[in-house]
């Protein structure tokens, strides 16, 4: 943002964007933050309490791309928190403090392309969580005293469980896209 001239109309600009910056980052901070905490214990309880089985809805890729997902969420996570250092910059009195247009750009795009990933990533265990689900639905006797496998044939709540943790990681990625996309719309008003 400087290689504008400091106008009074530039300057106006900058401290909106820094506004922005500051409340988005703080916004998308906390709600990712806390979205990642839920998503992570309930990952690992899940992890934990899983037992050995390739009919549990944790098995396979499902757990490992969530999980990766999560890590990639964790980034987004510090980007977020970089928004309001970013947006304190621009406010500097001394210009050659300030970040340029391209710089705070950059930045927000380091983000939005952060959530994108990771919610591609959450996506594709989501996929595979879903499908371990149908397939176990699918192959369940229509009345419990049919039944004569074993219980882990059915679904069970842990399984349940598992698609709300990585529920929360899409949400929180989503709020990350939403956040960045905002931003980059009123940087380059």
């Amino acid at each position: 943002m400087s290689n504008q001239p400091d106008s009074s109309s530039a300057s106006s600009a900058r401290e909106k964007v820094a506004k922005y910056l500051r409340l988005g980052g703080w916004v998308c901070f906390w709600s990712q933050l806390a979205l990642a905490v839920i998503s992570a214990l309930i990952l690992l309880f899940a992890l934990f309490s899983l037992p050995n089985s390739q009919t549990n809805a944790g098995s396979g890729g499902g757990l490992l791309f969530a999980g990766l997902g999560l890590a990639a969420l964790g980034f987004s996570v510090y980007l977020a928190f970089r928004y309001p250092q970013l947006a304190r910059k621009l406010r500097s009195p001394t210009p050659s403090l300030r970040p340029t247009k391209a710089d705070t750009t950059q930045q927000v795009r380091m983000a939005l392309i952060s959530n994108m990933t990771g919610m591609l990533l959450t996506l594709v265990g989501a996929e595979s969580i879903n499908g371990i689900l149908f397939a176990k639905s699918w192959s369940q006797p229509s009345a419990l005293i049919q039944a004569t496998g074993s219980l882990r044939e059915f679904i069970q709540p842990l399984d349940i469980f598992l698609v709300l943790g990585n529920t929360h990681t899409i949400f929180a990625h989503f709020v990350g896209i939403a956040a960045a996309l905002l931003l980059l719309n009123e940087i380059h008003k």
